[in-house]
């Protein structure tokens, strides 16, 4: 039986290969093998492969070292860049691969983070929960575009020396109902 996508990137190897190519970043196995020295080598390209056959993972580029070729890695592109159309035209795996990019940044920017010296969650105002609400379609436009007039309205603020960049990530989906695939 095949693996999903989900059940692919949902292996803490995996996930820290992601991890570390989050934000763009593009790297060969040699350059992974040095950010995960406790992963063996074979371990590492085995895991390598299972993301690229999933197209978690794609080959930036092929360049030659000491005569064989040497692959860098990188994510996909993101959803962000396409068209409402194209997002129409994607399946479920598609749109679950861009999800899945999207969260490994966002894992990449809190790992920078709390990897920080002075990283104090208090301080720094730092949360992250999950709040269900029942609303209906009406109510939900309206609580996103709230929330998006809050936004806009501070993302015209200056940097001052009080002021200190902030990453606010806001991601909306309704629960499954019961007659979704995979519910008991």
């Amino acid at each position: 039986m095949a693996e999903n996508k989900a059940e692919v990137v949902l292996h803490p190897i995996r996930m820290r290969i992601i991890q570390c190519l989050a934000d763009g970043e593009q790297l060969t196995a040699q350059q992974l093998n040095e950010r995960m020295p406790d992963v063996p080598p074979a371990t590492l390209y085995r895991h390598l492969k299972k993301l690229q056959e999933a197209e978690l993972l794609v080959i930036a580029e092929e360049r030659p070292n000491r005569g064989t070729l040497e692959r860098v890695y990188m994510l996909p592109e993101h959803a962000e860049g396409m068209s409402v159309e194209e997002l129409k035209q994607a399946g479920p795996e598609d749109h679950l691969s861009y999800f899945i990019n999207f969260m490994a940044q966002i894992i990449g920017d809190y790992a920078r983070y709390v990897r920080h010296p002075s990283f104090d969650l208090f301080q720094d105002g730092v949360i992250y929960r999950q709040m269900p609400l029942y609303l209906s379609d009406q109510e939900n436009l309206e609580l996103l575009h709230r929330i998006r007039e809050l936004m806009l309205q501070a993302a015209e603020n200056e940097p001052t020396p009080e002021r200190r960049q902030r990453l606010v990530t806001t991601i909306v989906f309704p629960e499954p109902g019961p007659d979704a695939e995979g519910s008991e």
